[in-house]
């Protein structure tokens, strides 16, 4: 079902409904987390900039193109504020400041995505704040956090990648380091900030004190590293790529030519590799002295990639898909388009479209949570400054005094 309007007030039957965050944020990693919040029925205020001679105002992925949705709008822009409200507000002009208190009281949390030494300097943090509300929530997610002489520093998510060790792990052993394909440490840190921000809210409910709650880009990737560092932290063991983005440890757990392209195929518990050697026509590969056990198809692995190889060649991608499904893992490997147009996709509700002014029957990916088993309903991403007043107005201010913020360019 389309949505044409921005910050739909539907939301009545989510779990998050009647939260109300204020969101002083750019880009990806920030707007990442608000959105999962919106999506969950949360009512998110995104706090933006007015413009201001030549500068359009706004969050900065706005302008990020290559594809635009008219002025002050983007793909980019869509795909991380969907559902959400937008106020213009110059907070560093004492009457903007007063006014971003006034919706503080209206408030449950506060975010922001700034570098770290920025919350303190513009008030955003708990002790600024519980003054005004006890109970508020401020949630911060920066690069390198609010203390350390990092705290200044901008941060990307490549940046993170690279130091926490991601490219070093990717990519095939004798190429390049590489990066993921995607700026999976803004995704990650995204998800970690709402749920750290969900906690803190639930906290603040039963005791009705809130609290700051930081995420830094750094602190997750290097999260993420997980089993890779225990081994390394305890044992010393050093994990390197392998070819074909193999696992670590487990063989075959690997890419696999096809007759027309690849397939992965996981065969991580021993009933995996039964179901294979027979769906390949390979029964007697099973009790193979050199692959009946899991340390012996490890240290014979270009053996037995061999063998595999020359199986899997026989068919297309497709056609081994088909054969293998439900009895072992695998999954073609898809060029973006081939994902994107997969009828699973459709099958599962994974894409939905609603109006924009600019673009009829825009198309979004579902969010991946259900609700009482149904989706998740997208409604597009708010024009800039599109509910200023209506949220003025809530909040106390009389159309006189709107039009005078408005005029001395606060709003």
């Amino acid at each position: 079902m389309a949505q044409e309007a921005a910050g739909t007030d539907d939301k009545r039957d989510l779990p998050l409904a009647g939260i109300r965050i204020l969101a002083v944020e750019q880009y990806g990693a920030g707007p990442f987390a608000s959105l999962y919040l919106s999506d969950m029925g949360a009512e998110v205020i995104k706090i933006e900039a007015p413009a201001d001679g030549p500068n359009p105002g706004g969050d900065s992925s706005r302008q990020s193109g290559p594809h635009f949705l008219g002025q002050n709008d983007s793909y980019f822009f869509q795909t991380f504020n969907l559902g959400k409200k937008s106020l213009t507000l110059d907070m560093r002009k004492p009457e903007g400041r007063e006014v971003f208190l006034r919706l503080v009281l209206t408030a449950d949390a506060v975010m922001n995505n700034l570098r770290g030494d920025q919350p303190e300097k513009l008030g955003l943090t708990h002790t600024a704040l519980a003054g005004t509300k006890p109970s508020i929530v401020c949630a911060h997610l920066s690069g390198y956090g609010r203390t350390g002489h990092r705290k200044s520093w901008p941060a990307y998510d490549y940046l993170m990648q690279a130091e926490a060790g991601f490219l070093s792990l990717t990519g095939e052993p004798d190429g390049p380091a590489t990066r993921m394909g995607l700026s999976i440490v803004d995704y990650l840190s995204g998800i970690t900030m709402a749920l750290a921000l969900t906690a803190a809210l639930l906290g603040a409910a039963r005791t009705g004190r809130g609290r700051d709650v930081d995420v830094t880009l750094f602190d997750v990737a290097v999260h993420q590293l997980t089993y890779p560092a225990a081994w390394y932290l305890n044992a010393g063991d050093v994990v390197e790529r392998r070819p074909r983005s193999g696992h670590p440890a487990v063989v075959p757990c690997e890419t696999f030519p096809t007759r027309d392209g690849s397939i992965f195929v996981m065969c991580i518990l021993p009933k995996f590799w039964i179901s294979l050697c027979r769906e390949l026509g390979l029964p007697e590969l099973v009790d193979d002295p050199r692959f009946a056990e899991p340390a012996g198809r490890f240290a014979n692995r270009d053996a037995l990639a061999a063998l595999l190889d020359s199986a899997f060649a026989g068919r297309s991608t497709a056609e081994w898909v088909q054969v293998l499904a439900g009895k072992v893992p695998v999954a073609p490997v898809f060029t973006l388009p081939k994902a994107l147009d997969s009828s699973y996709l459709s099958e599962t509700g994974m894409i939905q479209s609603f109006d924009h002014p600019q673009h009829p029957n825009y198309r979004v990916l579902s969010n991946p949570i259900r609700v009482d088993g149904a989706r998740l309903e997208a409604s597009r991403a708010p024009a800039l400054g599109e509910h200023s007043d209506a949220v003025l107005r809530e909040a106390g201010l009389t159309a006189g005094q709107i039009a005078a913020l408005r005029a001395a360019n606060v709003i």
